[in-house]
């Protein structure tokens, strides 16, 4: 009897149909939200790679800068740049 006089009353259902309402139906609903916390999650994830990457480069870019035998190991590797009197071959493996 109690219970439904509760399920009768009007605010009790104007309470119910807002919270459907939000959960399902609006613009920032419960699955739009989850989504947008994976995805904020996915992104910090990211920044904290490219940071990382950011950090190792500048020690790169400082170390070519101070040290010339490394600035030429690394024309070599990444460039194939060579001296005048020596060859380069190029190994490609498959």
């Amino acid at each position: 009897m109690i219970i439904l006089k509760v399920i009768k009353n009007k605010y009790f259902l104007t309470i119910i149909a807002v919270f459907i309402w939000i959960l399902f139906f609006d613009k920032n609903d419960f699955f739009t939200q989850i989504d947008l916390i994976n995805k904020c999650k996915e992104l910090k994830k990211e920044k904290n790679y490219y940071l990382s990457e950011i950090q190792s480069d500048s020690t790169q870019i400082s170390q070519l800068k101070t040290n010339l035998n490394e600035l030429e190991t690394f024309a070599r590797e990444k460039y194939l740049m060579k001296a005048d009197n020596e060859d380069v071959f190029v190994i490609v493996a498959k």
